[in-house]
């Protein structure tokens, strides 16, 4: 019995020593496997338990114009923050820091509240409030660097620009359409938390992870684009206008050298304007052009040879019905030929070149110079226009839509068509970003001139620009653009706008415009000028035309482009006098939006240059019910003078001051 109690207790040991041995085998495994094996893992989530990250604004790159001038910038600055388990006295602290912070005492009291040790009183601070808290020496606040966006011109292309939001992620222009390429990595404040998760003193505080975006050259010149400005802004004010758009493009190359809106803003401070002000209505908005169609027009007749150089038309002495309506040219013009139709801007010999053209074939040509299609420019909002399927046109629409009513289109698209004409009948596809550099100055990537498609030849195109010199030449409707010393080709445009209430044409509202190339021999500089419900004057050759010029010639001698050989003076500039009888100018207004039923009442007298006096004596006589716009002599009516009263006609007359 004895020597079994013995045996059972040796057995017993050896299994306790085996467990033992078991246990210590499954911990030693374990430590391996947590130390070893998982250590890596582990030290990533002790960290994130005992550590907080707070982000910090991401720096972003530089953009640059053509010439490397700075256009925007980060600027490092300080962001203050509190650690409100290290203030000794949080009362005392906030009374002292609101004055410096703009807030009240409450303000600051309640941000030291709560389980948070860590919480932003202030970011991206002016370097002299800085200076100020930090001169109070409040043990428990502190500043970390962060980045704000700075904008040292202003106003210098602020629509093309764009600006950023507080994060900062861009939120139009060039700085929304890249803004994952501008934007840099996001930087971290790292700060310790308590093994209650508890956040704690920052000593130990680092920032980490940061990294900054890629810089952006544009094509935009700064010089050109505030020439530009200046001028456009000169043209929407002296006309009292509503607004206005300008471009000035490189027709070889697509390249925009400047694109301005008026009214802008300043991007330093985008808040205190209306969103409506931000709008590149240069891109973002169409209209309907008008009689700078008829350079489209005319293009695509001759390419498809349904008319020759050579050939004229009877504009039957300034009125033609077609398809139950009437269209009227202002001067009651005879036989024009294909140039003289362009010079003059005659509705009717338009209409007649439209009809042998056809449907179908203008209809091609025109999405051939890319309206009714975005045209691809890197800027966000673009729109696209209008241009109804040409199956879709009936009655009178394939005569209105060949002088520019019935389509629209936007600033861009038309200054990209006019320069396929300036440029061998080669449409390019317009851009602003030139090139992509990292921070060091090495190429990331570079954007070049692309043709998206062949229009016309280039002969139908030299030929249409020779017809397009006549506009701004003695007798033309656009004289007003003229450039000493350079031959310029060009077409005025005056439009009816549609009023959104009652969508048919207002009585008072256009807009009047202008676009063109120059030198016409060797374009440089495609340049549109558009100004919205100009009040002064409704004619694109008057308000949009002096503007053209003034961009074309300090911008060529800007470029140090060289005169025509043959020096050319300005001709005699187009007036309209208040007092005067119906100009070449004034007959491009009949072109575009006077298209109205015929009627069997009472003929329209001619109120031209009559006093408000002399107008209401004739009604009188004639018992005619007249709506009268304005005041001082008549410029401008409706109907036209000499055609019948017609029962749905709007009757208006509108005066503007004498001089």
């Amino acid at each position: 019995m004895r020597y079994d109690a013995e045996k059972w207790m040796a057995l017993r040991t050896r299994m306790v020593a085996g467990i033992f041995i078991v246990f210590f085998a499954c911990a030693v495994s374990r430590a391996f496997y947590l130390q070893v094996v998982k250590r890596d893992y582990l030290l990533k989530l002790a960290d994130r338990q005992h550590q907080k990250i707070v982000p910090l604004t991401p720096v972003r790159g530089t953009i640059y114009d053509a010439n490397g001038a700075a256009l925007a910038v980060s600027v490092e600055m300080d962001s203050c923050f509190a650690q409100p388990r290290s203030l000794e006295a949080p009362a005392d602290a906030a009374a002292r820091l609101a004055p410096l912070l703009g807030m009240t005492k409450e303000a600051v009291l309640k941000k030291f509240q709560g389980n948070r040790n860590f919480v932003w009183l202030q970011r991206r601070m002016t370097p002299d409030d800085a200076k100020k808290i930090r001169d109070l020496n409040i043990e428990g606040i502190g500043f970390v660097k962060e980045t704000k966006r700075f904008y040292p011109n202003s106003e210098v292309a602020a629509h093309v620009i764009g600006f950023t939001g507080v994060d900062p992620d861009g939120l139009e222009g060039v700085e929304l359409k890249y803004d994952s390429t501008i934007l840099g990595g996001t930087g971290y404040l790292v700060t310790e938390r308590d093994a209650l998760g508890r956040e704690i003193a920052l000593k130990g505080t680092v920032v980490q992870n940061g990294s900054e975006g890629h810089n952006l050259t544009l094509t935009l010149d700064k010089n050109i684009q505030y020439i530009t400005e200046k001028e456009l802004a000169k043209a929407v004010v002296g006309s009292g206008a509503k607004g206005g758009t300008a471009i000035v493009m490189d027709p070889r190359t697509g390249k925009v050298l400047a694109m301005a809106n008026y009214p802008t803003f300043n991007l330093n401070s985008h808040g205190s304007y209306s969103p409506q002000v931000w709008r590149n209505r240069a891109v973002a908005d169409s209209f309907e052009p008008g009689s700078t169609f008829k350079v489209l027009l005319i293009a695509s007749a001759l390419e498809e040879k349904t008319i020759r150089p050579g050939d004229s038309f009877n504009c039957e002495g300034g009125s033609y019905s077609i398809g139950g309506r009437t269209i009227h040219d202002t001067h009651k013009y005879g036989r024009l030929s294909i140039a003289d139709i362009l010079k003059y801007s005659s509705n009717i010999g338009a209409a007649k070149i439209g009809a042998r053209l056809g449907p179908s074939r203008l209809y091609s040509y025109l999405r051939n110079f890319g309206i009714g299609e975005r045209t691809g420019i890197d800027l966000p909002g673009e729109a696209s226009g209008s241009l109804r399927p040409w199956s879709q046109w009936y009655g009178v629409d394939l005569a209105t839509i060949s002088f520019g009513q019935g389509v629209t289109a936007s600033a861009i698209q038309l200054t990209s068509a006019v320069s396929a004409i300036a440029n061998g009948g080669v449409l390019m596809r317009p851009y602003v970003v030139e090139k992509i550099t990292d921070n060091d100055g090495n190429l990331v990537k570079s954007f070049e001139p692309q043709q998206r498609r062949q229009v016309v030849s280039a002969e139908t195109a030299k030929i249409v620009t020779r017809m397009m010199e006549g506009v701004a030449a003695e007798g033309g409707t656009g004289t007003n653009a003229a450039v000493d010393g350079y031959l310029v080709a060009g077409k005025t445009g005056t439009a009816q706008k549609v009023d959104p209430v009652t969508h048919s044409y207002s009585l008072n509202k256009r807009t009047a415009s202008f676009i063109g190339f120059v030198p016409a021999n060797h374009p440089r500089l495609t340049i549109m000028v558009v100004v919205d419900e100009p009040k002064t004057s409704p004619y694109g050759g008057v308000v949009a035309a002096p503007a053209f010029s003034s961009i074309a010639l300090q911008s060529l001698c800007y470029l140090k482009v060289p005169p025509d050989e043959v020096v050319r003076s300005k001709p005699k500039p187009l007036e309209v006098k208040n007092h005067a009888p119906a100009t070449e100018e004034s007959d491009e207004v009949a072109s575009e939006g006077a298209i109205v039923d015929g009627g069997n009442g009472v003929v329209m007298p001619n109120f031209r240059g009559k006093s408000m006096r002399q107008v209401l004596k004739t009604m009188e006589e004639e018992g005619l019910n007249v709506r009268l716009l304005g005041s001082g002599r008549a410029v401008e009516q409706n109907p036209l003078p000499g055609r019948r009263i017609g029962p749905a006609d709007q009757v208006w007359v509108r005066f503007v001051p004498s001089a």
